[in-house]
C-alpha cells in the first residue's frame, strides 16, 4: 500500500460477532464468539487476492484492542490468532 492510501476502516459487527474490512472489493474477517467476558477468536479470513498485506494482523490487533477496552479475556482458537499472540507477547495478559 502506498503512503497516500487511506487507512483501512474496520467495522465491528457485534450482533454477528465479526470484525470486517473490505480491501480492493474483497471482504476480510475475524470471527469470534463471546461468552460472558471471554472472546474466543474462531476464524480469521483474508482472501488470497489481498493476502500478504498484513490485513489479518490489523484485524487481530483491532479485535484485541476492543477486547481490552471491554475488559474481556481472549482465547485464540484459530491458528492465525494463536500465532499472532506468540508474536505479540505484550498482549499475553489478555489470554484466558
Amino acid at each position: 500500500m502506498s503512503d497516500t492510501a487511506k487507512p483501512l476502516e474496520i467495522v465491528h459487527d457485534s450482533a454477528n460477532q465479526v470484525f470486517l474490512v473490505v480491501v480492493d472489493g474483497h471482504t476480510c474477517e475475524l470471527e469470534y464468539r463471546l461468552s460472558g467476558k471471554t472472546m474466543t477468536i474462531t476464524h480469521t479470513g483474508v482472501p488470497s487476492p489481498v493476502g500478504g498485506r498484513g490485513i489479518a494482523a490489523l484485524l487481530t490487533r483491532f479485535a484485541v484492542q476492543v477486547a481490552e477496552a471491554n475488559g474481556w479475556k481472549i482465547v485464540p482458537a484459530c491458528g492465525y490468532a494463536a500465532t499472532w499472540f506468540e508474536r505479540n507477547p505484550e498482549y499475553g495478559h489478555l489470554l484466558a
